[in-house]
């Protein structure tokens, strides 16, 4: 059954981080749904370098649909009009209540989840500059945290970008999908996902 996914974005997301997550999960053969959280509905966007993004959708569309997972690029600007989005709160809120994967990188982590209080317990990372907004007790420096009690996956920015969208592919689809993904990219070979061996 074909993974369905959530990649919401606003004005100011972080264009590699979101790009990065969308391309590789339609590598990944999902049924990718990029929808807008701009508070004025617009579908095009321009992201935090000036490049234009487009959604497929608003994000009010597909409040009630259900997904594998829901990933939040980063980006300060577009990560404080997911904080302000009562929708994007409301079905981040509903993904974690049904223990389904939530993965946020760069300022997300801070700004969106950590802001909410959502998953007060879990360990997570997010971009170094946003640190102090994580409780010491739950801060990890890795480039990509996974939470398995809590089924949340973060990550530390554009740099950690490929590794994250990887680490998504390999909690829905498991080593041995990701790997037909990662091969035709020709990804560093030191990635632990070149490990094929059992799920």
């Amino acid at each position: 059954m074909t993974k369905k996914v959530l990649v919401p974005i606003a004005p100011g997301s972080e264009e590699m981080e979101a790009v990065t997550i969308i391309d590789m999960m339609v590598r990944a053969g999902y049924e990718v749904i990029v929808a807008s959280a701009d508070f004025d509905g617009q579908l095009t966007m321009k992201a935090s370098r000036g490049v234009m993004l487009s959604a497929d959708c608003k994000l009010v569309d597909v409040a009630d649909d259900e997904f594998d997972a829901v990933i939040l690029p980063g980006g300060v600007d577009g990560s404080e009009i997911f904080r302000d989005s009562t929708v994007l709160i409301e079905i981040v809120r509903q993904q974690m209540y049904e223990g389904k994967l939530v993965a946020a990188i760069c300022a997300a982590p801070a700004l969106v989840l950590a802001h909410h209080n959502l998953y007060p317990d879990a360990l997570m990372t997010c971009h170094p500059s946003f640190e102090s907004h994580i409780a010491k007790q739950n801060w990890r420096v890795k480039r990509v945290t996974y939470d398995v009690n809590h089924n949340l996956l973060t990550s530390q920015g554009p740099g950690t970008a490929l590794e994250f969208a990887m680490e998504i592919i390999i909690n829905l689809s498991g080593k041995k999908h990701a790997w037909t993904v990662a091969e035709p990219m020709v990804t560093l070979p030191t990635l632990h996902y070149h490990k094929v061996g059992d799920e």
